[in-house]
């Protein structure tokens, strides 16, 4: 029974420990690159993971990959030029700069851009509407004296037809 347990138990650990990449480098400098490589590359069959969270195969066969050619003293040009080669500028969580990819890259300045200007052109617009319904409905300087003439008139003789005023002629 103790040799069934025995067995289970090492059976247990050699699985686990088949899950973690232990990669030893010359140097720190090494060491950084890789890091930064599997941090910075998507995984080709995970969707937004990058090779250093993900478990699949793949991603396992990639890191050993980026080990090999990162300790065989390759440039990250060159190490960037094959994973791109290989599996396309999907494998890249921020692709390269190229006409394939203008959109991605450009496409929401471009948007922004051209929003502020139609909100310019909208709210000049408005304005210039507004001034020009002012400017058909608004009075010229010899229609305002003639129709503050008339409010005046309008107003004495208000004066005169008040009640106030017709109970005291009514009385006299």
């Amino acid at each position: 029974m103790r040799l069934c347990w025995l067995l289970l138990l090492l059976l247990v650990t050699t699985q686990v420990g088949a899950a973690i990449d232990t990669h030893e480098f010359e140097s720190d400098v090494q060491r950084l690159r890789y890091q930064t490589f599997i941090d910075e590359m998507r995984c080709p069959k995970c969707q937004n993971q990058n090779l250093s969270g993900s478990d699949s195969p793949i991603a396992m066969d990639l890191r050993r990959e980026l080990y090999l050619m990162i300790t065989e003293g390759r440039s990250d040009k060159e190490i960037i030029d094959f994973m791109v080669e290989r599996y396309g500028d999907y494998i890249l969580y921020r692709p390269r700069v190229s006409p394939v990819t203008y959109l991605l890259w450009f496409g929401p300045l471009v948007l922004l851009i051209g929003g502020v200007i139609f909100l310019l052109i909208l709210v000049r617009r408005r304005r210039q509407l507004t001034l020009s319904v002012v400017e058909r409905e608004g009075l010229s300087d010899a229609e305002q004296r003639r129709l503050a003439l008339l409010f005046d008139e309008a107003a004495k003789a208000g004066e005169s037809l008040s009640p106030s005023n017709e109970k005291n002629g009514a009385a006299s």
